[in-house]
């Protein structure tokens, strides 16, 4: 090999001595107490241009077309940065804050998506900015006991006795994953204890989730995960009011235990993504006892009733539940991502434990260091805890209870005044805070038939939302189109929601108009 010219060598020290300015100038952006005055500096310039924005936006969306923020986004290069954070985030504001979809606005009523209270964004700013990982006690210290106390507080709340745990999770369809995984394990230990040591492909073709036709996807995106195939997943029909029938799961139950199938798990729901239905959940377990089930229940949505003041008793036999799944994220006013599962036996959290030698050794476990790997389908996890603890801190759970008592009082105004409108059809009662309808009016003395509504829904949906003046979302029901309000707004009003009637109502009437004009 030849040795490098003079010039080359020139060219290499100045190419090195150039790398090693860039890296001491980078060190000036880590977060430490040498930069914490330009941290300061810079996250409040960020908080500045978040409070401006939420003050000058007037509606919860501009209306934008995926097409062109795709190119918005498409033209920055992100190989050459900008001169400062000033400069980054007004680039930022017309690439995502001007076009965000803003949940705090009353015209917001699409999904599940809560404002969020402001103790919670302190926990944020807080955690971030530390970045504690919770999946070993020598990487989290207090922070392992604040979720660990956040978990003891919930299973206090949903009547588990001492014996219970939990851990936090990334959100609902995590946490329903994580709970039926074990149950699956649970489930398999009892088959092996009968069926000597089979291996689990084996015994897996046995197993059957049972729940209803209104519950979450998830339910069936777990099976699917955990080996079992979606059609390991039976639907049970609710009934009028969408709640699953015992009567349909007692006959369900009975038929796969003949016909030589294991019942893995019965799920629950309190609180259905559409009609905010809450399953009758002390019968259900009493036919999952007579059948050795487990009994999970989602109650991602209707967790939020665990702190109400007016609505708690719809919760009534929760406390019998082998597991839980609670998101903070929905009705208790959290940002994103803030979810829990907590089971009745904290035994029963050793069917997810694994132990490696280089994080969480089997040592540590036996010495009785508080690992939260041990019961986490994570490993590197962030501190999600800190946002519900801080907000009990400041608020409190009374107040937290107050503001989801208001948002299901409004949803019970708005059924009222969609219930006794000719041209709206309300598909069922409002339980907590969903209305599923459908705009439907009369054309030339008759009503819009089916095809036609099917047709006119969506397209009123689309028309809105492209409009950017209110945000409402879709759904099915019997195979047929219908809008749906999701209100977890408690400072809304009823004439903020009226607003988005008339809107509705308007958009429909031209739309309809058009077609009419088309067709002639």
């Amino acid at each position: 090999m030849t040795s490098p010219s003079v010039e080359e060598r020139i060219v290499q020290e100045q190419d090195f001595g150039s790398k090693v300015e860039l890296a001491l100038a980078a060190t000036n952006q880590l977060f430490n107490a040498r930069n914490s005055p330009s941290y300061v500096a810079q996250v409040l310039q960020g908080v500045n241009a978040v409070s401006t924005k939420v003050q000058r936006t007037a509606q919860p969306f501009t209306g934008v077309g995926h097409a062109e923020l795709k190119a918005r986004v498409g033209a920055v290069d992100l190989d050459r940065p900008l001169p400062d954070t000033a400069a980054a985030l007004e680039e930022l504001d017309g690439l995502y804050l001007k076009d965000a979809i803003y949940f705090h606005d009353s015209r917001y009523a699409a999904h599940l998506n809560c404002p969020v209270v402001i103790p919670a964004l302190v926990g944020e700013a807080v955690l971030s900015a530390v970045n504690s990982s919770m999946d070993t006690w020598d990487q989290s210290a207090g922070a392992t006991m604040i979720e660990r106390r956040l978990i003891d507080w919930t299973a206090e709340r949903i009547g588990f006795s001492q014996a219970a745990d939990g851990v936090f999770t990334s959100g609902g369809s995590q946490s329903n994953f994580q709970a039926l995984l074990i149950a699956r394990n649970h489930a398999v230990a009892k088959l092996r204890a009968s069926n000597g040591e089979a291996r689990l492909p084996h015994l897996l073709d046995r197993l059957r989730i049972f729940t209803s036709v209104d519950s979450h996807f998830s339910i069936q995106k777990s099976a699917s995960m955990l080996g079992l195939g979606f059609d390991a997943v039976i639907a049970v029909p609710t009934a009028e009011d969408h709640r699953m029938d015992p009567t349909a799961l007692a006959s369900a139950l009975a038929e796969a235990h003949d016909a030589g199938l294991v019942p893995m798990a019965v799920v629950a729901t309190a609180g259905t993504t559409d009609f905010g239905s809450v399953d009758p959940l002390a019968e259900l377990s009493a036919l999952v006892r007579a059948y050795d089930s487990w009994l999970h229940v989602d109650a991602a949505y209707g967790g939020g009733l665990l702190v109400s003041g007016r609505y708690r008793h719809l919760l009534d036999g929760i406390h019998l539940a082998d597991s839980v799944t609670v998101d903070f994220h929905k009705t208790f006013f959290q940002p994103v991502s803030s979810s829990a599962v907590l089971v009745r036996n904290g035994a029963m959290m050793g069917h997810v434990t694994y132990y490696a030698d280089y994080l969480n050794p089997e040592s540590a476990a036996k010495a009785e260091i508080p690992n939260q790997v041990d019961k986490s389908i994570q490993t590197t996890r962030r501190f999600d805890a800190l946002k519900l603890w801080l907000t009990l801190r400041i608020m409190g759970a009374d107040a937290i209870g107050a503001l989801f008592d208001e948002a299901i009082d409004l949803a019970g105004r708005v059924g009222t005044l969609l219930g006794d409108d000719a041209q709206f059809e309300l598909a069922a009662a409002p339980q907590l805070s969903t209305l599923v309808f459908r705009y439907r009016p009369e054309v030339d003395g008759t009503r819009l038939d089916e095809d036609a509504a099917d047709v006119l829904n969506p397209a009123i949906r689309a028309a809105i939302f492209a409009s950017g003046e209110a945000v409402v979302a879709g759904t099915k029901v019997a195979g047929r189109h219908y809008l749906k309000f999701t209100l977890l707004n408690a400072e809304a009003s009823l004439s903020d929601i009226q607003e988005i009637i008339e809107l509705i109502r308007r958009t429909g009437a031209s739309l309809l108009a058009n077609t009419t004009e088309a067709a002639a």
